[in-house]
């Protein structure tokens, strides 16, 4: 994690984000929701404490989370909730590809976000 041996605090609960594996802010980065040009400028959470991003994890590793109201993924539409929970899975075990390897920080996102991110760099000269 960055930030030297002093890690980031959870927001929410205000406990260290220790593991890349439980960064809500590297998730959100690895999926294209954060550009890393802006990364360091927003506030860290567990994934867990951001339940709304985190009841699209399907994995057997990852212990299932509902949210009630508005932003439970039952009552929204059954496929952009299958696509988000390909993108935010797919987004969670990069970061534990990520934690197993050495990986440049700009090479963390998913290929499809690198290849939307070179080609928006290519247009913007």
């Amino acid at each position: 994690m960055a930030k030297c041996d002093e890690g980031y605090r959870c927001e929410v609960c205000g406990q260290d984000v220790s593991e890349i594996t439980e960064s809500d802010l590297y998730l959100r980065y690895v999926i294209g929701q954060v550009g890393v040009e802006v990364l360091y400028a927003h506030p860290e959470r567990h994934i867990r404490c951001n339940p709304t991003l985190a009841q699209f994890i399907v994995d057997d590793d990852f212990e299932p989370i509902e949210v009630e109201g508005a932003f439970d993924k039952r009552n929204l539409d059954s496929q952009y909730v299958q696509s988000h929970q390909t993108l935010v899975t797919r987004g969670w075990q990069r970061l534990g590809e990520i934690a197993k390897t050495e990986v440049a920080m700009i090479d963390y996102p998913l290929p499809e976000v690198l290849a939307r991110n070179k080609s928006r760099d290519a247009s913007n000269p």
